[in-house]
């Protein structure tokens, strides 16, 4: 039972990996495709691990670690490229991580040691518990520019745009320093317009393969950094396509001035900043986007 009394219900991916639904938010902790797929699909292969030196620190934040799946993906990467990892996580709910340990599915996907160094990590000072708006301000105050990788996993925007708004994604991006990366599954437009208002350059991550035609999978998720991204073999640039998503009216980012709004008040205010862009016809209209493109998908 989590501390707002939902139970969360255990679920089995198509890959046979562990995972939860959240009655609150309406919303499966991973895709269906697999809890471990997508740790790996979205964040441990765009990551490029080959990028740093052997023997090198690497520094990361989890940014909602729910039940340590990406952080685990993240330890064996960091094992078969020979990196030490240093690792924060923010999370606000301690329900999650104590189902999956409790859970043989989940205890049984690692390779030896990797679920003592994640009960490790999660247990040392750098676990940070409580809302993420107020637990990531120290890190920015102390550690501003030192960050190599983000992983960002949040709920979906819609079910939870406290923690993609323009605030809260700029105080992330500060965190980055020159060459670091911020990797996430979302590809919303507000989300994208919201890292690039912070400074932050993007790139696409690939959708996984076999999975490009499908028009709901134009996008594997979205990769930011200060430093411009070039391609490799999991990030490419922007199509024309996603840039001109970025001009409807679907990129109204979200916005959380003080970090301290509620949902309820950060949608209606996006849809009252939606409907007046519209009014003054400063931005198209997502459903005349996805005509032009041929799109049958829901894309925020």
């Amino acid at each position: 039972m989590t501390s707002n009394g939902f139970k969360l219900e255990p679920r089995s991916t198509a890959d046979g990996s562990f995972s939860l639904f959240s009655p609150e938010f309406g919303e499966a902790f991973h895709s269906s495709r697999g809890a471990l797929t997508e740790a790996r699909e979205k964040f441990v292969e765009p990551a490029g691990l080959e990028r740093f030196a052997k023997g090198s620190s690497l520094r990361v934040l989890d940014v909602c670690v729910g039940t340590g799946c990406n952080t685990a993906a993240l330890i064996e990467g960091c094992g078969s490229h020979d990196l030490t990892l240093e690792w924060w996580g923010l999370e606000l709910d301690r329900e999650p991580f104590a189902q999956a340990l409790a859970s043989p599915a989940f205890c049984g996907q690692w390779q030896p040691g990797t679920l003592a160094r994640l009960q490790e990590l999660c247990s040392s000072p750098g676990m940070l518990w409580g809302d993420a708006r107020q637990t990531v301000q120290p890190l920015v105050e102390q550690r501003q520019g030192q960050f190599d990788l983000l992983l960002m996993d949040a709920f979906s925007p819609s079910r939870c745009p406290q923690l993609w708004s323009v605030e809260f994604l700029g105080a992330l991006g500060s965190l980055l320093q020159p060459k670091g990366l911020l990797l996430t599954y979302c590809s919303a437009a507000a989300v994208r317009q919201a890292l690039r208002l912070a400074g932050l350059e993007l790139a696409t991550i690939e959708a996984p393969c076999g999975l490009q035609q499908h028009q709901q999978d134009w996008s594997g998720g979205t990769a930011a950094s200060p430093s411009p991204l070039p391609p490799s073999p999991r990030l490419r640039p922007l199509t024309p396509m996603e840039e001109e998503h970025l001009l409807t009216n679907a990129a109204e980012p979200y916005r959380d001035p003080g970090f301290s709004l509620d949902r309820k008040t950060i949608l209606q205010r996006r849809q009252q900043a939606q409907a007046k862009a519209m009014q003054e016809g400063n931005v198209e209209g997502t459903s005349a986007w996805r005509r032009r493109w041929g799109l049958t998908g829901n894309h925020q």
